[in-house]
């Protein structure tokens, strides 16, 4: 078993549940969470080396860069209208990249 994968796949898996989980429960806190666990997921994917990498990070950042303005206008504006919008942007970045680890995993899987 591959246990950098394991990590990596598992930061992953935390940023879409961490971020759907501020859409249940709208506060800065569980904003905060989903945000550094983001980022934590996205700073691994900076050292993975496979064929849709570029993919893979691009994705990450994406959800980036809605997760991080969306924690700045909760806390300066308090617009929960476009801090929610701003989320559902960043689950869909998620699924995206989530997609893609699953497309890697399969052609990994067929390479053996």
């Amino acid at each position: 078993m591959d246990w950098s994968k394991v990590i990596y796949v598992f930061f992953a898996l935390m940023s879409l549940t961490t971020t759907a989980g501020f859409l249940y429960e709208q506060n800065e806190i569980a904003l905060f969470i989903a945000m550094s666990v983001n980022l934590i997921s996205t700073f691994l994917k900076i050292g993975i080396k496979n064929t849709l990498s570029a993919e893979l990070l691009a994705s990450s950042l994406v959800a980036d860069l809605h997760l991080i303005p969306a924690f700045l206008i909760l806390e300066i504006s308090h617009n929960i209208n476009v801090v929610i919008a701003l989320s559902i942007g960043a689950i869909i970045a998620t699924i995206f990249s989530l997609i893609l680890v699953i497309v890697e995993s399969v052609r990994a899987r067929d390479e053996f």
